[in-house]
């Protein structure tokens, strides 16, 4: 077997400037019949509201990000308002959409990542999030039911743990898995002109092999 596995946290502003380059990458994989398969990393787990400093210190994060990415943020705006900057919410939500429809995931992503960098909503609220899936291709009701379920909560914890165990300390993270064996494509940000060749060469060497 072999696909692409993409570790990721919706809520990391990084994965978000690399949301145009994951999925050129995973388009270029598809051609050759690899997939690519999600995997949340858990990047917060705050309990408080931001205060000033926090929220100015990510404010200058993500300036940083559409700087280098061309990615575009609510700069002016900035974080919602209130926001308990806990990540686990939103990558519930991605386990729970892989677990009911693998293909509503990458969809599920990319609409959370605007929602919170461009539209300043606060996308650790379950009724956001079943917005977002229901957007994505989701039946409403299971995914709200799936999304509080303890199963969800255990998979999500197991998401965590595994990128743990793996040693990836940073997102985004992009690995090519073949038979069980992993390839480290990027642990960060890199442009498309720099892991496209990377990729092409694992693919052939797939098909040679």
């Amino acid at each position: 077997m072999a696909r692409l596995v993409y570790v990721m946290d919706p809520m990391c502003s990084w994965c978000w400037g690399f949301a145009p380059v994951v999925e050129a990458l995973a388009g270029q994989a598809r051609q050759a019949g690899v997939a690519l398969h999600l995997v949340a990393g858990g990047l917060r787990r705050e309990s408080r509201v931001m205060d000033e400093r926090g929220r100015a210190r990510i404010q200058s994060h993500w300036q940083a990000v559409h700087e280098a990415t061309g990615q575009p943020f609510d700069l002016s705006g900035g974080l919602p308002d209130n926001l308990v900057y806990d990540t686990e919410p939103a990558c519930r939500a991605l386990v729970t959409a892989r677990s009911l429809a693998d293909g509503c995931a990458s969809r599920l992503l990319g609409l959370i990542q605007r929602a919170f960098y461009v539209e300043r909503q606060d996308v650790t609220r379950p009724r956001v999030l079943v917005e977002l899936a229901e957007q994505a291709g989701l039946d409403r009701q299971a995914f709200a039911e799936g999304f509080d379920s303890q199963a969800q909560r255990q998979a999500t914890e197991a998401d965590f743990a595994w990128a743990e165990n793996l040693g990836i300390a940073g997102f985004p993270t992009l690995l090519a898995e073949r038979d069980g064996t992993y390839a480290l494509l990027t642990n960060g940000y890199q442009p498309l002109d720099s892991l496209a060749p990377l990729l092409d060469r694992w693919l052939e060497r797939g098909v040679r092999g």
